[in-house]
């Protein structure tokens, strides 16, 4: 089968602008939440930039996922550059750990938000239907990269967002053992990926999700 590089390259633009969105808003929204509640870390490191180089991991954004799709492996897998935070600094350490491990997460909501209506107005405005179905692909990609990462980030594994929700919502004697969980925490999502496990949780609340968002935009 000859390689088409006009569909690659379709498929780059309509799939590496959501991604790339996605992924640096996420961190971004942790280090800008640190940083309002007194963690200045991220912004002296100048990782609340918009600029997605700074936020680009090359094994978990670039080598690892590009591996995995070669490798035609089950699951697709990778990550960004963590945004820094130093909880000690925060004046509330378990308070705001919460909402600075939440921050991420809302930040795939808000964006998915903006990828309907951007959506509603691409199908709406632009006139030449060939261009109006490649915004339309984006967007709806858009959409669907956040929910994703949404629900996903929100799972309750540490060191994933979920994690640090729990662990700073439980009593201190419960949370200390969610937090053992920690250093091992990617092996089981990693196990979890592998065995269609967290695709049979994920994919469902993702369509609920869209669903929902369907019934308030349409």
């Amino acid at each position: 089968m000859d390689f088409d590089i006009n569909a690659f390259m379709y498929g780059l633009a309509t799939w590496a602008i959501p991604v790339l969105f996605a992924i640096t808003l996420h961190e971004v929204a942790h280090g800008w939440m640190a940083n309002k509640l007194g963690d200045s870390t991220a912004k002296m490191l100048g990782r609340l930039s918009l600029n997605p180089i700074k936020h680009v991991d090359p094994i978990g954004t670039i080598a690892v996922p590009v591996v995995l799709l070669l490798l035609n492996a089950p699951f697709l897998f990778g990550w960004a550059k963590p945004v820094p935070v130093n909880f000690r600094n925060l004046k509330n350490y378990r308070k705001d750990m919460v909402l600075v491990a939440i921050a991420g997460p809302l930040a795939n909501l808000l964006m998915a938000v903006l990828w309907i209506i951007l959506l509603i107005v691409f199908a709406n405005l632009i006139p030449n239907e060939n261009v109006a179905r490649g915004f339309m692909a984006m967007s709806q990609n858009g959409i669907m990269i956040n929910l994703v990462l949404l629900v996903f980030n929100l799972l309750p594994i540490p060191p994933l967002d979920g994690g640090r929700v729990l662990s700073g919502l439980l009593p201190p004697s419960i949370s200390s053992v969610l937090d053992q969980i920690e250093p091992y925490g990617m092996i089981i999502v990693v196990a979890l990926l592998y065995f269609g496990v967290l695709d049979n949780i994920i994919m469902p609340l993702v369509g609920t999700l869209a669903a929902l968002l369907g019934h308030l935009f349409f």
